[in-house]
């Protein structure tokens, strides 16, 4: 049975007692809900930061409990370049290591302008916009993990040179997207300059010290530059559509494990610019099973993008996709990948 409490935000002004040791499985033990952490810094106004939107993507947690003990250790006190809030999510899905709960709606599509029914959680994201806006913010930064193999890269919502000058203090790698929406980069792109951090696989050491530097050097940012970038300083990608297997189609990746084999390589195509006739899957029994595709737009755009040809679903055009994962519970619950193209002719350019 689901506690009210959850559905509760809770608002610090200084690091509850032990919790930079408390480990993102216990934090509903120590939290009970989601939280919002006021720290005082050296300038203002804040930057934000949020983690565990997703309850198994940890890496964002763990780079800011390491960045504020060591900062601890060092100073004798927190002592941070400037005032940082922080939001801790979904701690009722991290105490079970998973993206969300059953019954739960994801954290990150609730947020304002989510297109989902209205359910508590949407109340919950609301009223974090609404007090970020009252107080001011710097920045806002969005940590999460990947499931597939793929690049650490930024993602913006808003092609705006100073959303762009965030991004590549992160990667080089940018990816443009408005879908999907409710997500909490999209809510705070009218307050401050946004944008989602994917930060690698869980538990990799590097993904926790590139969020880590990250962060921190976002603590020490004066300003973030409203001058265009030069061209070679950055690898704009724009999400064109979002592929899905259809809700009731039965998937694998092995012959007789359902209605749709998918390609058991899929993974190690993140990030690389495919050619037209690239196998995605193969139907099995004589069925006219397919992909869903949807653009940025919401419409269906599956025959744009995919053909059976030879037995197989195969790629009708030339597309790169990104975040192609074999975790069957994370395509149920989000999607099997998104697709890009190149965007550099939009990027802003110097006079």
């Amino acid at each position: 049975m689901t506690s009210d409490r959850q559905f509760m935000l809770q608002e610090y002004d200084t690091l509850p007692d032990g919790l930079l040791s408390t480990d993102s499985r216990k934090l509903k033990d120590r939290l009970g809900a989601p939280t919002l952490i006021h720290l005082r810094g050296t300038r203002e106004p804040a930057l934000f930061v949020s983690v565990l939107m997703h309850g198994n993507e940890t890496v964002g947690w763990d780079a800011v409990r390491e960045l504020l003990s060591q900062r601890l250790a060092r100073f004798g006190e927190l002592k941070l370049p400037r005032a940082l809030t922080l939001f801790i999510g979904n701690v009722t899905a991290a105490a079970s290591g998973v993206r969300r709960l059953p019954g739960q709606p994801d954290y990150n599509r609730v947020w304002p302008g989510s297109e989902l029914p209205q359910t508590l959680e949407h109340d919950l994201m609301a009223r974090v916009v609404a007090i970020m806006s009252e107080r001011g913010l710097f920045a806002s930064l969005d940590l999460h993990n990947n499931t597939g193999l793929n690049p650490h890269y930024a993602c913006v919502n808003r092609i705006d040179n100073r959303f762009l000058h965030l991004a590549t203090l992160f990667s080089r790698t940018v990816v443009y997207f408005i879908r999907p929406t409710g997500v909490q980069s999209m809510a705070m792109a009218p307050l401050c300059p946004a944008v989602t951090l994917e930060c690698g696989k869980v538990g990799e050491r590097h993904g926790i010290e590139h969020a880590r530097t990250f962060i921190e050097a976002a603590l020490h940012q004066k300003d973030i530059p409203n001058h265009p970038l030069a061209p070679h300083d950055i690898d704009l990608f724009h999400t064109v559509a979002q592929v899905k297997v259809p809700d009731g189609v039965c998937f694998g990746f092995s012959p007789g494990q359902g209605e749709l084999v998918l390609n058991p390589a899929l993974e190690r195509l993140n990030f690389r610019e495919l050619p037209r006739g690239t196998a995605f899957a193969r139907p099995t029994n004589g069925k006219a099973v397919g992909l869903e595709v949807r653009d940025e737009h919401g419409q269906d755009v599956s025959d744009r993008y995919f053909l059976l040809e030879d037995g197989e679903l195969r790629l009708r055009q030339p597309v790169m996709p990104s975040m192609l994962t074999l975790d069957e519970t994370v395509i149920r619950q989000d999607c099997l990948c998104y697709l890009m193209e190149r965007y550099g002719d939009h990027v802003p350019r110097r006079e």
